[in-house]
């Protein structure tokens, strides 16, 4: 008896529904070598972790959770290894979670405050990023390397 329960408690406690503090619906473009994506996402957030499901006719196609690590469909890596994989390899661990949350990007490299908002533009010989962040929009747009993510609010 004392196995079934365990078994029962295990068994339904994995299934158990996240509880997020935050759900917003968004209009998502990533354009990087591994997603080429644009349509309505839904960014959930917790204390502990941020989460992008992206869908397309109504079907999820891609999910990206982050917490410690970072998880897609094709599995759990560190969140460098997500920024080889899928932006960069170059980029601070923290750009997507940053860009996920409206937070500056590069530890605050060249912020300029706007209203509602900031931009930072980063060059070097490795990335020539623009970066803007106010009420209702997140972009981000590296030229150098091809890379682009746009958030916005849906009823913008």
């Amino acid at each position: 008896m004392k196995y079934t329960l365990l078994i029962f408690v295990l068994f339904f406690g994995a299934c158990a529904t996240k509880n997020y503090e935050q759900t917003q619906t968004k209009i998502v473009t990533i354009k990087s070598p591994k997603i080429k994506f644009s349509d309505v996402g839904y960014l959930r957030n917790s204390d502990r972790t941020i989460e992008l499901e992206l869908f397309m006719a109504g079907k999820c196609i891609k999910k990206i959770a982050i917490n410690h690590l970072v998880c897609t469909s094709d599995g759990c890596m560190s969140k460098s290894g997500f920024n080889k994989d899928y932006l960069i390899s170059i980029y601070p661990d923290d750009t997507m979670q940053n860009m996920l949350l409206s937070h500056a990007i590069y530890d605050g490299k060249n912020l300029k405050k706007t209203d509602g908002g900031f931009e930072q533009q980063i060059r070097d010989e490795n990335v020539d990023i623009f970066y803007k962040v106010d009420l209702n929009t997140v972009q981000f747009r590296d030229k150098k390397n091809d890379i682009i993510f746009k958030m916005r609010d849906t009823d913008e």
